[in-house]
């Protein structure tokens, strides 16, 4: 086994402009060189996504998502709380040569684990780790800052705003967002859809509704300028008595009627597009 240095991971928001030293232990016969991804359907294909992430592509439809986003190779894009990195594999590749991809994420005990992002990136992607940044900012704190304000073209986040409403810290999510964006910067939002006449201000069930996301975003200062259906699910039922964790990939009622569960597939999704007038 040989060691290898990265040395270009740092830390935006509470600890500045901090370099970021982290050790990775790689096999001595070194894996297929790196090319970076032209396009997203390139990095989308990528021999260094994680398989098991290439097998949900068809509910996620990155490319179709990302297209509609507007994503750009010469972006700076925050990811808010990128978890095992799913995203992060297509993106932060994308990005390597003349943008910068940045996970933001809780600051904690865990956040280099194994199974987070971050560890995640340490493990199977030294080789292009230099255009990777963090930003670490707490949701508690209603003045959070994400990094330096009108700094970066797009921030994007999958399937989170029914935990910032369950801990009442959408408002302060939303703010940081709209302050770190650059004017005419895009906010990307994928969500786990709630019919609109269902009232559920905490989320308990994950689904949260359009008109919420959008009354949300307006309200920190954004623009909505489109809306998609390329994560739609009509075959999601949406009246689970475990809420939306009962479909895949969480199945949490594990063997209890799982095939049907399956062959129905992760949740129905709200795709919207805001802008930073």
């Amino acid at each position: 086994m040989k060691k290898i240095l990265l040395l270009s991971l740092f830390i935006l928001g509470s600890c500045a402009h901090k370099t970021v030293v982290k050790v990775v232990e790689v096999p001595a016969a070194a894996p297929e060189v790196f090319t970076t991804p032209k396009t997203i359907s390139e990095a989308v294909n990528s021999p260094f996504r994680t398989e098991a992430f290439k097998a949900r592509d068809k509910y996620r439809h990155p490319v179709e998502t990302l297209t509609f986003f507007g994503l750009k190779p010469d972006m700076t894009v925050i990811e808010i709380i990128p978890a095992n990195g799913w995203y992060m594999e297509i993106l932060a590749p994308f990005l390597n040569d003349h943008g910068h991809y940045i996970m933001a994420i809780p600051e904690g005990p865990n956040m280099d684990s194994p199974n987070s992002a971050i560890g995640n990136w340490s493990k199977k992607h030294f080789q292009i780790a230099k255009n990777v940044g963090i930003a670490t900012f707490d949701l508690t704190n209603p003045k959070a800052v994400l990094g330096e304000p009108n700094s970066v073209n797009m921030v994007v986040t999958f399937r989170n705003v029914h935990n910032w409403m369950a801990k009442k810290t959408e408002a302060v999510a939303f703010k940081s967002f709209f302050k770190v964006l650059k004017k005419g910067g895009t906010l990307g939002v994928v969500e786990h859809r709630a019919p609109e006449d269902r009232t559920d201000p905490l989320a308990k069930t994950g689904y949260v509704r359009v008109s919420d996301v959008i009354k949300m975003a307006k309200k920190a200062g954004f623009r909505l300028v489109a809306q998609s259906e390329i994560n739609a699910n009509p075959k999601d039922t949406k009246d689970y008595e475990k809420g939306v964790w009962t479909l895949p990939p969480t199945l949490t009622l594990k063997d209890q009627d799982r095939e049907k569960y399956q062959a129905i597939g992760e949740s129905d999704r709200m795709t919207l597009k805001f802008i930073k007038p």
